[in-house]
């Protein structure tokens, strides 16, 4: 077989393996113009684009391709345009995805992509990246040399994982700050059990750190501490709570609704494919409540934002939510390799996704919007790419200590805001 004709199958097989698994391109047709649709969609269409493609590589490139990479980009390239969560993964790592990571550890931190660049949605309090210095919002353009908005989100994370106690460098962007590049030791991260207190008016206030496994029964035993203490009133503090299971926000959501559809998942063609129930029984708070939430509130911790918002629960003070949660799938392949697809999206008990692509649409608005303005928003981050010349890390000195800078105490108005109006409320 020619060269041109073993390219063509690699890479019409890398397209039709594409096609096979998300039901041709669709998902990617959804999110352009009517107009535009129509060809997008067009199998016959798209594959004339590749066959010119092929053309000029067969044609005019300079070298011999290695045809292996150009598939492997080829497929890449399929769910790059999809969304950050979905990704091709080479034999490799598909090996390593089915077999699971116990020998790996990461930094105790979750992340999202904004802009094609790593971000830091939260860190796991007292893990190896709140003590190295990393924060809530940060942008990591480097992770070691490897520039993250030249990788998928997957890898990306991977690379911020390895062996314990070894160590990785990222290079944070901070918004009002001079770029630094930040040593993390990887190591585990428990998650922190909730905080709980009272303050006056007889408000309780708990504060969630986690919603990973087994975190519901925790916050219930912080709930019922403070009904213990006399709490009328409580207020549920979710900012910065990302990642985590939607079935343990759900849980939490059942604490203080028990009736009705909790949240659910969308999948193809925003169709309800599951939805979560409450238990009556699991009720353990009528009175009034109200939640906190920031920019940086994502994924399960969503699920109960939009509870509260479409059972008209309490008030939602603070800033507009990430806009996270999904389900993806894995797919083999036969070349060994791999496919995570986004199959689902979670979704308010109503069916409104709280994840898509116009980051001005997606999340849940407060009810009372009170910014804080100390996290770097996402929004924000085209502008302070913008302000912030490229740097190759490998050419880098060795990084100086950041000076610890002297903690500043500033009122928690978001907070304060929440139990004011609680303690107004009729």
């Amino acid at each position: 077989m020619s060269f041109r004709g073993k390219l063509w199958v690699l890479i019409l097989s890398g397209v039709i393996a594409g096609y096979a698994v998300i039901g041709g391109l669709p998902a990617v047709g959804s999110l352009l113009t009517a107009n535009a649709q129509q060809t997008v969609n067009d199998p016959n269409a798209q594959l004339k684009i590749v066959e010119s493609v092929l053309d000029h590589i067969q044609n005019d490139y300079v070298d011999i391709p290695d045809m292996e990479k150009v598939r492997v980009g080829a497929l890449r390239g399929l769910t790059s345009g999809l969304d950050p969560y979905s990704s091709y993964l080479t034999p490799e790592q598909a090996a390593e995805y089915t077999a699971g990571k116990a020998d790996k550890t990461g930094i105790g931190a979750e992340f999202a992509s904004v802009s094609g660049y790593l971000y830091v949605l939260s860190v796991a309090k007292g893990g190896p990246a709140d003590k190295a210095g990393i924060k809530n919002g940060d942008v990591i353009e480097y992770i070691g040399s490897k520039a993250s908005r030249d990788v998928q989100l997957y890898d990306a994370v991977h690379l911020t994982e390895g062996e314990p106690g070894s160590t990785v460098a990222l290079r944070v962007l901070r918004s009002g700050e001079k770029p630094q590049t930040i040593k993390v030791t990887r190591g585990d991260a428990k998650p922190q059990a909730p905080e709980s207190k009272l303050e006056t008016g007889k408000t309780g206030v708990v504060k969630v750190f986690s919603l990973d496994k087994g975190q519901a029964e925790r916050v219930r035993e912080a709930v019922n501490s403070v009904i213990k203490q006399g709490a009328q009133k409580i207020v549920l503090d979710l900012r910065a709570v990302a990642g985590g299971s939607l079935e343990e926000g759900v849980k939490v959501a059942n604490l203080f609704i028990g009736s009705g559809a909790l949240a659910t998942e969308v999948g193809k063609d925003n169709k309800i494919t599951k939805t979560y129930s409450a238990d009556p029984s699991q009720l353990i708070f009528e009175g009034k409540a109200a939640l906190v939430t920031n920019i940086n509130t994502a994924g399960a911790a969503e699920a109960i934002v939009a509870a509260f918002a479409d059972h008209k629960r309490g008030a939602i003070v603070g800033e507009r939510t990430f806009g996270a949660g999904s389900d993806q799938k894995f797919f083999p392949l036969s070349a060994g390799g791999g496919l995570l697809l986004t199959v689902a999206k979670w979704a308010s008990p109503t069916g409104v996704p709280f994840f898509g692509e116009d980051r001005n649409s997606i999340g849940i608005k407060p009810s009372i919007e009170v910014k804080r303005g100390d996290t770097q928003d996402p929004d924000e981050v085209d502008t302070l790419l913008d302000k912030t010349a490229p740097q190759d890390p490998t050419q880098q000195a060795a990084p100086t200590p950041t000076p610890t800078p002297k903690p500043v105490v500033r009122e928690d108005i978001q907070l304060k805001k929440a139990i004011e109006v609680l303690n107004s409320a009729a």
